[in-house]
């Protein structure tokens, strides 16, 4: 699609997109024909089993599954762009990491000091969203005083393993009830989200993807390097504050309620580079949005069609695109 117009090319991937909603309403345990599907959404007439799994749990999940992979996608072309390394990304940076950190300590951490079990959906939320964000202001730290983007990996990643073992310790102190709801947590699942959440989940959503537009004639200035910003007049504190606020209600949402979901962040903006064959953001991000929720949506497909975990299929999705970018970017730059 590299030399497909653009006018012709968004119709195309935003059909796509609705093609692959339809599959995933469709495929389940329980077999739905696309008829009583649609009476379901359209109040016409099914009994109430059906109207219950179709609008309580397909509708759901597939809701789920397109806002995830947009938000995943966009915010890792944000810190692929930010901090100028075609590896960054929420999963690598640490920043999945702090939000599952956030959620540890607040399911795990209340019990051991006696404030009893906490399970409600806003406090998993606003537990993630403060661990992402403290994660990623460390790492934004460090990389305004080193430049080197491979040091600034490696720092990400040990940010991320130093998370990890707080966490193993949290889990070995905790209380068996909370051990296994934070277990089945670290599983990642895209069915989990109830409908109640969903007023939660994408009002955070879409505050994160208006950032993320607003912030797009900037991130096409720091394509050319902060220096060059800064000569552009470019007010470099509110332009990380905003993006990072983007990033931190994008993954942080979206891993307080599906888990961590590795690889979408990482591998799509390179995906969306490639079709597109543009780095202009007004280009770059609406690509990546409607291709990040497509493949999410495809993934969600194939995990119910072989009854896999959605982090085995992005892994194995993303993990190819991953070494391509690494060995087509040896210098590791964006």
């Amino acid at each position: 699609m590299r030399n497909v117009p653009l006018k012709i090319m968004f119709p195309i991937l935003s059909v796509v997109l609705i093609v692959l909603f339809a599959i995933d309403m469709i495929v389940g345990s329980v077999h739905i024909s696309p008829r009583e599907i649609v009476n379901a959404l359209i109040g016409g007439d099914t009994d109430e089993v059906t109207r219950t799994i179709i609008i309580n749990i397909r509708l759901v999940k597939a809701t789920v599954a397109m806002f995830a992979g947009a938000a995943l996608s966009i915010s890792g072309l944000q810190m692929q762009t930010l901090f100028r390394n075609p590896l960054a990304g929420p999963y690598v940076l640490g920043i999945s990491s702090g939000a599952s950190l956030g959620v540890a300590l607040f399911i795990l951490g209340a019990p051991l000091f006696g404030m009893g079990t906490v399970m409600n959906s806003l406090g998993i939320a606003g537990a993630a969203w403060i661990g992402s964000s403290l994660v990623l202001l460390v790492v934004a730290s460090v990389a305004h005083r080193v430049r080197d983007i491979m040091v600034i990996l490696i720092l990400g990643m040990m940010f991320s393993s130093g998370v990890s073992a707080i966490v193993e310790i949290l889990q070995y102190l905790s209380k068996d009830e909370s051990l296994k709801a934070f277990v089945i947590w670290t599983m990642g699942s895209l069915g989990d989200v109830v409908t109640s959440e969903l007023w939660i989940l994408l009002p955070a959503i879409a505050i994160g993807i208006i950032l993320s537009i607003i912030s797009i004639k900037w991130l096409n200035i720091l394509l050319f390097g902060e220096e060059y910003a800064l000569t552009m007049g470019l007010n470099l504190r509110k332009c990380r504050i905003v993006i990072f606020l983007s990033t931190t209600l994008l993954a942080g949402t979206i891993t307080a309620f599906c888990g961590p979901i590795g690889f979408v962040g990482l591998a799509i903006p390179h995906v969306s580079r490639l079709v597109c064959d543009n780095s202009d953001h007004r280009v770059l991000l609406p690509t990546t949005l409607l291709i990040g929720a497509s493949v999410l949506l495809g993934c969600d497909v194939l995990s119910k069609m072989f009854t896999l975990p959605i982090n085995a299929i992005t892994a194995l999705l993303g993990i190819p695109i991953v070494v391509w970018v690494v060995l087509r970017n040896k210098t590791m730059s964006v």
